[in-house]
């Protein structure tokens, strides 16, 4: 049993957006969590850890830089499901398998 059958002549739709986003998704995932570690890098470059409020600070941009990179990540998983649902909604014309309906040859009437 197949799971997805092919409706037999069906056309594909012309590629957009959704492939050029494709392929990009990878540099974008890497960019945003590379530029945010980077800063955060450099934060802690240039900062005093001996200092208790200085610490404090370095802890807290610990903390959002790693929401940062959350979040983006969702939106690059989010952007990518949205990708392959366009590209499957413009592939080819899939059928499910029939089901019979004991009433679709003579409908019942209406009682």
């Amino acid at each position: 049993m197949r799971w997805l059958n092919k409706l037999p002549h069906s056309i594909r739709s012309a590629s957009g957006l959704e492939w050029a986003l494709w392929r990009k998704l990878p540099l974008i995932a890497l960019a945003g969590t590379a530029l945010p570690l980077l800063g955060l890098a450099l934060y802690h470059a240039g900062a005093d850890a001996g200092n208790p409020a200085e610490a404090r600070a370095l802890q807290l941009a610990d903390f959002i830089v790693v929401g940062v990179i959350v979040f983006h990540w969702t939106l690059v998983i989010t952007a990518a499901i949205g990708c392959v649902v366009v590209m499957v909604m413009k592939g080819p014309a899939y059928v499910a398998d029939g089901l019979d309906v004991s009433h679709s040859e003579q409908p019942r009437p209406d009682l």
